[in-house]
């Protein structure tokens, strides 16, 4: 999981994404905080309002604040409704208001396979 400071340039935020290979940075003043949340999509987005300018500005104008987050105990299923509800394909996992990680909609999906993957061996196997 991967943090930016909301005071960093959008070409910062961009060049974040490239190089970690991930599609969001939460947004975080201290590292523990959930500011707001940035994504692949807030970047392209906001390219296409207002130009090449926008790599200069600060992620804090372009960040997402309304942030939904899950919980450690939060299952597979609960994530996908979530994603679906919001339409969003990243979500913060938070534990007493401290960032511990995100998840992907790509790590949602693997949990609900694998959950039905056991279940199809323990059906063939009684």
């Amino acid at each position: 999981m991967y943090t930016i400071a909301p005071h960093a340039t959008i070409e910062t935020a961009v060049a974040a994404l490239k190089n970690h290979g991930i599609g969001a940075l939460v947004v975080s003043s201290d590292g523990k905080s959930i500011d707001g949340i940035v994504s692949e999509r807030d970047f392209v987005h906001g390219l296409a309002a207002h130009g090449v300018d926008l790599l200069q500005a600060p992620v804090s104008s372009l960040m997402t604040t309304d942030v939904s987050t899950c919980g450690l105990n939060d299952t597979g299923r609960d994530l996908l409704g979530l994603m679906t509800d919001r339409r969003m394909r990243h979500v913060p996992v938070a534990e007493d208001g401290v960032l511990c990680g995100m998840i992907s909609i790509g790590d949602a999906v693997k949990s609900r396979l694998d959950e039905a993957e056991t279940l199809r061996e323990y059906i063939s196997h009684t």
